[in-house]
């Protein structure tokens, strides 16, 4: 038994014809430390995220690694885990635009305080600059970017603390004044004490505590004033009676009415949808819509999450995976209320004995329709001693789309205990990578080698009425074969992670760009005609 909890995160070996490896290269060596105990604090179980930003401005996307901190056993209620060892340091690592990476981690000043989960990552005051929010235990913590390689924690000043145990994050303008506001998505009620002891005590063995041990808790919802500090909004925007499990979080708008729309991915509760009602106030609407539970009418461990228009007719559709025995849940939208749509679009069968946690919706080949990514792994190290069939580690999982129906692809095949992933276009050749936080183990960073011939076009915006990033607009294209997609533009959904902003398209064959709109948070509609493919088009709101 001792043997099986001690198992690392594998170095991971990718199919040659599709994906490479380039960690060992990369200058990229940062190890993961949960600080696991014989107490099996929860906490252990979870966390990992990884942000792709571009934090130095330099049209180059960097990687922030998150890590944990020191427990010991017997640890105490209200007791705040050390950080103080340079092995538990989160790491930023700057892009040299050459596939290499340097840590600035010190020098930017980012290496966290606490026992933190995941971060995202955004401008949230308007000045130019990529800030990072660390979500972790018992707070959080919110970098300002000075515009010179350097961060500053203005976590007090801001007001963004949100006590207690925060998984997922996101920077989204709630009210649609052209600041970001910030969503601080919460776990359980959860602290060092009391000790639960979870298990076989018969068979000698402790486990992690079902999430059922402990209570729901709501998500936090904080306003952006404008002027470096924030405002919590969680009781007036509806949040507070909506409480749950919350582990993972995506934006969009699903019923297209203008205003952005939030999910959260729960544990073992109902899954939640947040209807945008304006003016900061939300309806919580999961089972209204048709996505609090799976076909069968039951629960199950939400934890990664995408929102995005899949089948290419208009709607986003919502994408949450789950634990072995659970299947990945597929909801299609059907204007504005969901189907669940695992078992017919391919998913089901193909997930039903996998651990989900970072995961996107990705076009991977450029051929127009988006992929699944999903980096996996069971939460129980030792799940082998009670579900022998089930392995603790896990090869990534890629889902090709075939104009809507899903089908395995073999790109990896060595097993790792991921958690958090970050999904974008780390060497700007046109082709999405992405980069793998593992639980007490190697992070990996992934080149995409398709190059199969096929086509792009990628735009990042510039919002002026809206907020800088843009986050929150929608970009619609359509191609000469009259093939229309959308892409909603964030940095948030995964798991505990943030990916890069810029709203990407695959055109497969298609050499043009017949229309662009792009509709702003600010209810501005913009065209762009005809542009140019197989680049990035900077777009400055009008």
């Amino acid at each position: 038994m001792r043997a099986l909890l001690l198992i690392p995160c594998l170095a991971l070996a990718a199919g040659p014809a599709l994906f490479e490896d380039i960690t060992a290269r990369s200058g990229i060596k940062f190890r993961h430390q949960a600080s696991k105990t014989p107490n099996k604090y929860l906490i252990e179980s979870t966390t990992g995220g990884v942000a792709m930003l571009d934090y130095d401005k330099d049209g180059w996307f960097d990687l922030y690694f998150v890590n944990g901190a020191q427990l010991k056993p017997g640890m105490k209620a209200g007791e705040v885990p050390a950080k103080a060892d340079s092995k538990f340091f989160n790491r930023l690592y700057r892009n040299r635009h050459d596939g290499t990476f340097e840590d600035v981690t010190e020098k930017a000043g980012v290496k966290g305080s606490v026992y933190d989960m995941g971060a995202t990552a955004a401008d949230y005051d308007n000045d130019g600059d990529t800030d990072i929010y660390v979500t972790g235990f018992p707070h959080n913590t919110l970098y300002r970017n000075n515009g010179d390689g350097t961060f500053r924690d203005v976590t007090k000043e801001a007001g963004v603390g949100a006590k207690g145990w925060t998984s997922s994050a996101a920077f989204v303008d709630a009210d649609h004044d052209g600041h970001l506001d910030l969503v601080a998505v919460r776990y359980v009620e959860w602290d060092f004490e009391p000790d639960k002891w979870c298990g076989a005590r018969k068979d000698g063995y402790r486990s992690y505590c079902h999430p059922d041990q402990f209570e729901p808790i709501s998500s936090l919802l904080f306003h952006n004033k404008g002027n470096g500090t924030f405002e919590d909004w969680t009781d007036r925007s509806g949040f507070t009676p909506a409480k749950g499990k919350g582990l993972g979080i995506a934006i969009e708008d699903f019923n297209r009415d203008g205003k952005t729309d939030i999910a959260v991915a729960i544990d073992s509760f109902p899954q939640q949808l947040f209807r945008n009602l304006g003016e900061g106030k939300f309806q919580e609407m999961g089972f209204d819509a048709g996505v609090a539970y799976d076909d069968d009418g039951n629960t199950y461990g939400g934890m990664g999450i995408d929102f995005a228009d899949y089948n290419n007719d208009g709607w986003p559709d919502l994408l949450i995976n789950a634990l072995a025995s659970q299947r990945y849940a597929l909801y299609r939208n059907k204007r504005g209320t969901f189907e669940y749509y695992s078992a017919q679009s391919g998913i089901g069968a193909s997930t039903r004995m996998n651990s989900g946690w970072g995961m996107k919706f990705v076009d991977y080949d450029n051929d127009g329709w988006k992929d699944i990514i999903i980096a996996q792994g069971h939460v129980m190290d030792n799940i082998m001693l009670t579900q022998p069939l089930v392995p603790y580690l896990e090869p990534i999982k890629v889902l090709r789309n075939q104009k809507g129906k899903f089908t395995e692809v073999a790109a990896f095949d060595k097993p790792l205990a991921a958690r958090g992933a970050a999904f974008g276009d780390l060497n700007n050749d046109g082709w999405p990578d992405l980069a793998v936080n593992c639980l007490d183990g190697e992070a990996v960073v992934i080149h995409n080698k398709v190059a199969n011939g096929n086509h792009w076009i990628r735009f990042e915006l510039e919002g002026t009425k809206s907020n800088r990033d843009g986050i929150g607009a929608r970009v619609t294209i359509v191609t000469a074969d009259g093939n229309e997609q959308n892409v909603m533009v964030s940095t948030t959904s995964s798991y505990l992670s943030a990916n890069d902003k810029r709203a990407h398209f695959g055109l497969g064959a298609q050499t043009k760009v017949t229309s662009v709109e792009i509709q702003w948070p600010s209810g501005t509609k913009q065209t762009i005609d005809a542009p140019q493919t197989d680049r990035t088009i900077q777009v400055k709101e009008q």
